[in-house]
């Protein structure tokens, strides 16, 4: 986990219907929080069983390797995949029962490619039902978060009426069944061909991470919003953001080469 809490400050704020929460890095927790990510960033590039069948095979220069060349090299692409990243991990952390099933940029056409459709969908299933309920969310990365942003996150989550489209979920559900994760695949699937995707089951998570506070621009994004889907709005806020970032993806190259 990215272990928000260790060296982020939060605050929480009722939005009307919706929710806002602002986690700013401390300064003096910095340290913390980029070995903290720099530990679960290779796990979202590659699966552990890979990374660990290449050391026992091949040797750890070897799997330092492979952690390396599946690590964005651009400035661009390390900001937007961290991004998603926080994303996945505070879903899967702090969202009161949503997970994000799969780590999605296992699967990117290049390392140096953004992926196209929905960044992270979370999902949580009924125990006795097992119907499913869906966390569609949009995150964003920059240096300098503007209003214009947050206005494409905003059309991104509103498209297909503000549900998860049906190629994201039938994506999540074809890996799940790869996985052998057959019941979650199955109740995806229900959804999708059975019983439908209602906006009843759907909630959207706005999540930010940048260089400035985010608190006045996901505030006005979150009353702005006009639809009846129920918003929340995460920002985290860390000061030198860019280089922050650096020292997160260099911190995982020295990892995965140390003896």
């Amino acid at each position: 986990m990215a272990q928000f809490d260790d060296w982020c400050i939060s605050v929480d704020t009722p939005m009307g219907n919706h929710y806002r929460r602002v986690m700013t890095g401390q300064v003096a927790n910095l340290g913390v929080g980029i070995q903290a990510t720099a530990a679960i960033v290779p796990s979202h590039y590659a699966s552990e069983e890979h990374v660990a069948r290449a050391l026992a095979r091949l040797g750890k220069p070897a799997a330092a390797a492979l952690i390396e060349s599946k690590l964005p090299t651009t400035k661009q692409i390390r900001s937007g995949d961290l991004g998603e990243i926080y994303a996945t991990e505070w879903i899967d952390a702090h969202s009161g029962g949503y997970r994000a099933p799969i780590k999605r940029l296992r699967w990117k056409d290049h390392r140096n490619m953004a992926m196209r459709g929905e960044d992270v969908i979370g999902i949580l299933q009924d125990p006795q039902t097992q119907r499913l309920q869906f966390l569609k969310t949009e995150a964003k990365s920059r240096a300098t978060l503007s209003a214009q942003v947050l206005t494409e996150a905003r059309a991104g989550l509103d498209k297909d009426g503000g549900l998860p489209s049906a190629h994201a979920l039938h994506f999540i559900s074809a890996r799940l069944l790869e996985f052998g994760n057959l019941p979650l695949a199955d109740a995806i699937d229900d959804a999708l061909l059975k019983h439908g995707v209602s906006p009843q089951s759907v909630q959207h998570l706005l999540f930010t991470f940048s260089g400035n506070a985010p608190d006045a621009l996901l505030a006005a994004s979150l009353r702005a919003y006009p639809g009846l889907i129920n918003q929340w709005g995460i920002g985290l806020h860390v000061e030198g953001h860019g280089a922050f970032i650096g020292a997160v993806y260099d911190r995982v190259i020295a990892d995965a080469n140390k003896p």
